[in-house]
């Protein structure tokens, strides 16, 4: 097998070595980020001319705009053209405020920023909910959100149709000038937006937000509460870009709903975002600076069409070249050429890494852990599974066998919560898992591996175990997450690969990943689904020794499979579901000399 080396992806603690680089990046960074502010704080005492007050204060307007942005939109990946909205909502709200009921000039920027966040949570509570509502259809709504609200304030009488003036509003004295108060202003909430975009990145929070990005429905059977995450993403978003709505609305002097409520915002900042890189707290605020760099040298060069459509041209190249930003291409060196050093196999790992198995396991042994009465599932008028019964014992490896269509993953689907079951019961160790979303079954001690791997794309092999630790594991603090996870990597036999790309493992390793992830959830029960699909004869050894390994550790397996040796070899008792029903049950060598079994897999001509 071929070794690749790969710097991770700057998500939480990566870079060319993420366990390094997040030591260094909690250290450092919030002070290099409040050092630069505080060093910012000073260019009004260089008595510069107010026009270079006003460039500093759009391009750090600007970074807080498309920083907020990309905590939803490039953190979770749901692209949102509706940012537009939430930054209108901060400059009418804090409008209204100072023109209409006097109210002091920062005073209304906590409330610009809570009305951005209401409008967001509000929609975010409804569509969130809509699995079938992401994507380009998520983009689409919120562009929606953008239009309707726009109509609704230049028909009320938020503006009246004739916009609301602010010249009479004073200023606060914060700077030398009015000019450089807004400057400093913009610098304080870039410096905030910064931070907490940082902040989310290296937390629990942050890995869960990338995980939704690359495949939510996985992150969810891992415990990733996704809906809560996504509503706490969109509501940070809102409320940073109605902050920056209030700031701009008294920068205006003058408000406008024709020129507020437009596709000009959104546009500008996935453009920001992109160019910079959407994976990195950093890349939105070097894309903006380098934007608003751009059109301010075309337009003091009296070119600002030109401008405009060099900033297209840019970001078709950004699309078709840089797809992950200037920041990652600088941060990433180019692959290496793939080396000939074998990686290690789970045979090969000292048995001493293994822990041992639980003294309480060991006294239950027998007793059902996972018992299913009726359990059913229908799609679309498709019967997959049709009332089964199903006991799992403490300890046990159960083999779940039937013919191709017969039920099998459809059956771990449902248990895992990937699927919600059409009728009957499910109880794990005594309690109902009825109704409970997936990440509140894999929390109370369920995990599985797909018969397809769905390793999250874009992390680290040692981040994508450290998510189930994480979630699954209940670590909070990711350095200890990633700690616990290289015992997982190392159990497997992926240590060489931790700081790889999933996509730089062969199908071996990557069905080696999903059993990582799946044990460093610390589950009482374990889902295999056709874990050995695709292994050759060698690869197969391996995986049966190290399926061992996991039962010796404490674990309970339903192990599905159609490589009969390796059922033969693991499997207290076996099951076969067929057209959906429960055939047959019990010890394996003698189920499958069961005429109706063997009618099931062979057909009438050859049983």
């Amino acid at each position: 097998m071929s070794t690749l080396t790969q710097s991770s992806p700057a998500l939480p603690a990566s870079g060319a070595t993420p366990r390094a680089a997040g030591r260094f990046s909690k250290r450092r960074t919030p002070l290099a980020i409040l050092a630069a502010g505080v060093a910012l704080a000073f260019v009004p005492q260089l008595g510069l001319p107010a026009f270079y007050d006003s460039l500093l204060y759009l391009a750090l307007h600007w970074v807080v705009l498309a920083t907020s942005w990309n905590i939803l939109s490039g953190y979770s990946g749901y692209f949102s053209f509706g940012h537009g909205a939430f930054f209108g909502t901060g400059i009418y709200t804090s409008a209204n405020l100072m023109a209409r009921y006097d109210w002091p000039f920062l005073w209304t920027l906590p409330a610009a920023a809570l009305m951005a966040a209401l409008i967001g949570v509000a929609l975010g509570a409804v569509v969130f909910r809509v699995k079938g509502v992401r994507g380009e259809l998520f983009a689409l709504l919120t562009l929606a959100i953008t239009l309707v609200i726009g109509t609704i304030v230049v028909n009320t009488p938020l503006d009246d149709g004739s916009g609301v003036p602010l010249s009479g509003v004073p200023v606060p004295k914060i700077g030398p000038t009015q000019s450089s108060t807004f400057y400093l202003l913009a610098l304080g909430a870039a410096v905030a937006t910064l931070l907490i975009a940082w902040g989310i990145q290296v937390s629990k929070f942050g890995a869960g937000l990338f995980a939704i990005h690359d495949d939510e429905d996985a992150a969810e059977v891992m415990g990733v509460p996704t809906y809560r995450y996504k509503l706490y993403a969109l509501a940070i978003s809102c409320a940073l870009a109605g902050m920056a709505g209030g700031i701009h609305a008294l920068f205006l002097s003058y408000v406008t709903a024709g020129e507020v409520f437009t596709i000009t915002v959104p546009l500008t900042v996935v453009l920001m975002s992109v160019l910079g890189g959407t994976r990195h707290w950093a890349g939105p605020a070097i894309g903006a600076v380098a934007i608003t760099g751009l059109l301010y040298s075309f337009t003091a060069a009296d070119h600002a069409v030109a401008g405009k459509a060099l900033i297209g041209v840019i970001l078709i190249a950004a699309i078709l070249f840089m797809p992950e930003g200037i920041l990652e291409r600088l941060r990433r060196p180019r692959r290496p050429a793939p080396a000939g050093a074998p990686v290690a196999t789970p045979s090969a790992i000292a048995p001493t890494e293994v822990p041992a198995r639980p003294a309480s396991v060991a006294a239950r042994q027998g007793e059902p852990l996972l018992r299913v009465r009726g359990l059913a599932k229908s799609f679309k008028g498709v019967r997959a599974l049709a009332g089964v019964d199903v006991d799992v014992r403490h300890g046990e490896i159960l083999g779940l066998l039937g013919p191709n269509g017969s039920g099998k993953s459809t059956f771990i689907n449902v248990v895992s919560g990937h699927y919600a079951p059409s009728g009957g019961a499910i109880e794990f160790e005594g309690r109902s898992l009825d109704g409970l979303p997936a990440h509140r079954i894999a929390g109370s001690g369920i995990a599985r591996t797909y018969q397809i791997p769905r390793p999250f794309a874009h992390l680290s092999v040692l981040q994508n175990v450290a998510i189930a630790t994480m979630f699954g594991g209940a670590i909070r603090d990711p350095d200890a997450a990633r700690r616990q996870a290289m015992t997982w990597l190392e159990f497997t036999g992926l240590q060489d690969k931790a700081d790889a790309r999933p996509d730089d493992l062969n199908l071996h390793q990557r069905k080696f990943l999903e059993l990582a992830r799946a044990l460093a959830a610390r589950p009482r029960l374990v889902l295999l689904d056709e874990v050995l699909c695709g292994l050759t004869p060698s690869e197969i050894d391996d995986a049966v020794a190290l399926i061992r390994r996991i039962r010796d550790q404490g674990s309970t397996i339903v192990f599905v499979e159609h490589v009969m040796r390796a059922v033969m070899a693991l499997t207290d008792r076996i099951v076969v579901f067929n057209h959906g029903e429960l055939l047959a049950e019990g010890a394996a060598a003698d189920v499958m000399r069961r005429p109706d079994v063997m009618t099931a897999y062979l057909g009438k001509a050859h049983a």
